[in-house]
């Protein structure tokens, strides 16, 4: 298996640069993790301050620099406006298997965005890294993430009882997978 940290690495599609997010995006971070139909489905609070935005960012540069974790901005490639991130975690190199997770701003949906970079990341994990197992979490209110990833050949697994906790409340969450032999 590469290795996945020796350098942030950046990934393009036809119209996103998948790339590092730096404090230059807390603006955009903070839009879009502010607004309650983003963040329903995440895990979060929403944002109310600023600096929220820049800790998350942080945050995510902390899990690179750990060694747990890549999140990319999603960038529009023509103006490198950050409308969203897509990452992976909870990455297990014995067993080659890593877990994904993302999010668009809502003015972007339905656009293809997400699934345009879901397919490059599974393309980097799956083809570069050498990944032989990709999962995602998803709660089962949230319909459109699931379409995304059944549309990606991702399978239901089942579900994880009162897996997540956050606003108060425990929530199942259902695990996806898609393994490489069935990566088209």
């Amino acid at each position: 298996m590469k290795s996945l940290f020796d350098a942030f690495p950046i990934l393009e599609t036809e119209r996103l640069k998948l790339r590092k997010i730096t404090v230059d995006d807390k603006e955009n971070v903070f839009a879009y993790f502010s607004d309650d139909l983003v963040t329903r489905y995440f895990g979060i609070d929403n944002f109310t301050k600023i600096e929220q935005a820049e800790e998350i960012i942080n945050a995510f540069n902390n899990g690179f620099e750990q060694k747990q974790a890549i999140r990319w901005g999603i960038a529009l490639k023509h103006t490198d406006e950050l409308i969203g991130s897509i990452g992976f975690h909870n990455i297990s190199k014995n067993n080659a298997r890593v877990e994904v997770g993302y999010e668009i701003t809502r003015k972007e949906w339905n656009k293809g965005y997400a699934t345009e970079a879901l397919k490059a990341v599974i393309a980097y994990l799956f083809n570069e890294v050498g990944f032989n197992r990709i999962g995602a979490t998803i709660r089962p209110e949230n319909e459109a993430s699931q379409q995304l990833v059944k549309k990606l050949g991702f399978q239901e697994e089942g579900t994880l009882q009162d897996y997540q906790f956050t606003r108060g409340n425990y929530h199942d969450l259902i695990m996806f997978s898609l393994l490489k032999r069935n990566y088209k």
